[in-house]
């Protein structure tokens, strides 16, 4: 291969494919409080979701994990996925929603580039729900590198965009 080959700069993540316990669960979680839509169905053990008529961004499977309990934390794999909202106040919706829906989260970060709320979905695979401030609005060290921070995020000043 060659040494500097570059991914064009048009690719994209397509979709992520998870196994899961249980797909009833999954689906409550996934459809139920993050809003994706089924897409379809593969037999009982596996659906496919999506946000906007896509044919699938999320798909869920329990062929090789139906019943079976969460990868141990410290072990190599998925960290997290991370779900881009289009605007500020769509993350702020979504929010709004997790909130009154009393589901957990686990962090809520500025990262100076986009603003990010954690949660962990039912079999403790890793979520980001985040929106990206405008490239205008981003900050770059002395090397041309992007900065990143990692802030606490104002969830009241988010909510206030509704």
């Amino acid at each position: 291969m060659p040494p500097n080959y570059q991914a064009p700069a048009q690719t994209k993540v397509g979709h992520i494919h998870l196994k899961v316990a249980d797909i009833q669960r999954s689906l409550g979680f996934y459809r139920d409080l993050l809003g994706f839509e089924v897409m379809s169905w593969y037999g009982k053990q596996a659906v496919f979701l999506s946000a906007g008529g896509y044919h699938h961004h999320i798909g869920l499977n329990t062929w090789h994990s139906d019943g079976q309990s969460p990868s141990p934390r410290h072990h190599a794999g998925l960290y997290h996925v991370a779900f881009l909202y289009p605007t500020r106040k769509d993350l702020a919706q979504i929010l709004r929603r997790i909130i009154d829906a009393h589901y957990p989260i686990i962090g809520a970060s500025d990262h100076g580039v986009s603003e990010a709320i954690y949660l962990v979905d039912p079999d403790q695979n890793g979520v980001e729900l985040y929106c990206d401030r405008p490239k205008n609005e981003w900050n770059f060290n002395s090397d041309g590198t992007l900065e990143m921070v990692n802030k606490s995020l104002d969830l009241e000043g988010l909510l206030s965009t509704l």
